[in-house]
């Protein structure tokens, strides 16, 4: 079970509990559930507190409802272990991610990506008359969030939180940063916060940069795909030992776009997307043979696993309104 599973397998669990009568007939079951990594500290893989969102219409605590899906849920596969915290949330505990899987996951989410970028043009607010810069660009990869989540394109966004502008002019900013880079540096800060736009941070190209390290792991991925080609063999997926970093932060990959979508929080993708990179580019110098080792089954399948992450960085890139560079 991936993470993704997990959040419709709760749904499945409410929906059940109240066909049984565990729960009253009258209790809401939720379309989606926000399910998320636990903090650090905290217990399990993942936590999710839809237990609350049932509670008021079963007319029970949110800590019996936790429970009676909680005995649900432990029964499924692909659930090590579930258990109840506080007072209602459900916390899980789920096998490690196989490469072939999230690969799979990868492959279906770009597609997804794909079409929303392919519609753009039906992707913005109907009315953006009166918004700064930076409102446009909070505004809009939201719209894009929700349609990757199956959100209609009209939707208004009304429920983004109050946008600080940017402490500059909108045209110096776009003329000293280019688009891309400020559009980053507008959608890493929660909307609430003013951005701090800095040389070092944005114009330099190098790791000390957020914004380059997400670009050039991506253009990474995609020159260990060309130079695999000069060395005769392709992607294949298999299975991945020497990756757990990786493995978890691209299984996680969906749940970011829901959360984010679901809270109105561009800066939770750009999160991952640093994390992404960081683990990617860690990743990347076991991908090709090295001296005189020949290509193996383990080769092709690290490969694939890096072409993946690379999908998955274009993509939220393109969520945010940004282009992937195959070369830097």
């Amino acid at each position: 079970m991936t993470p993704a599973d997990l959040s419709r397998c709760v749904v499945r669990a409410v929906r059940c509990a109240v066909a049984d009568g565990e729960l009253v007939a009258g209790a809401a079951v939720p379309e989606r559930v926000v399910v998320e990594r636990t903090r650090p500290g905290g217990v399990g893989d993942y936590a999710t507190p839809v237990a609350f969102q049932v509670a008021k219409a079963a007319g029970r605590p949110p800590r019996d409802v936790a429970g009676v899906l909680a005995r649900r849920l432990g029964a499924e596969p692909g659930i090590e272990r579930v258990e109840v915290t506080g007072a209602g949330f459900l916390n899980f505990v789920l096998p490690a991610p196989s490469a072939p899987a999230v690969i799979t996951d990868a492959i279906i989410r770009d597609i997804v990506i794909r079409d929303v970028r392919g519609g753009a043009a039906h992707v913005v607010p109907a009315d953006e008359s009166g918004l700064g810069l930076r409102e446009r660009v909070v505004r809009r990869s939201v719209l894009r969030l929700l349609c990757v989540q199956g959100g209609a394109p009209t939707e208004t966004v009304a429920p983004v939180a109050p946008v600080a502008p940017v402490a500059k002019r909108d045209g110096d900013v776009l003329a000293r940063y280019g688009a891309d880079a400020a559009c980053w540096a507008m959608l890493a800060t929660p909307a609430r916060e003013t951005p701090s736009f800095c040389d070092a941070q944005l114009l330099v190209q190098g790791e000390a940069s957020e914004f380059f390290r997400v670009r050039y792991a991506h253009a990474r991925s995609r020159a260990l795909v060309r130079n695999a080609e000069q060395l005769g063999f392709h992607p294949e997926a298999g299975d991945v030992d020497d990756a757990p970093a990786l493995l978890r932060l691209l299984a996680d990959h969906p749940l970011v776009l829901e959360a984010a979508a679901h809270h109105r929080a561009p800066e939770r993708l750009t999160r991952n997307l640093v994390e992404l990179a960081d683990a990617l580019l860690d990743f990347q110098y076991r991908v090709l043979p090295q001296g005189d080792e020949k290509p193996s089954a383990a080769h092709r399948a690290r490969l694939a696993l890096a072409e993946a992450a690379g999908t998955v960085l274009a993509g939220g890139l393109a969520l945010l309104g940004m282009d992937a560079p195959e070369r830097l």
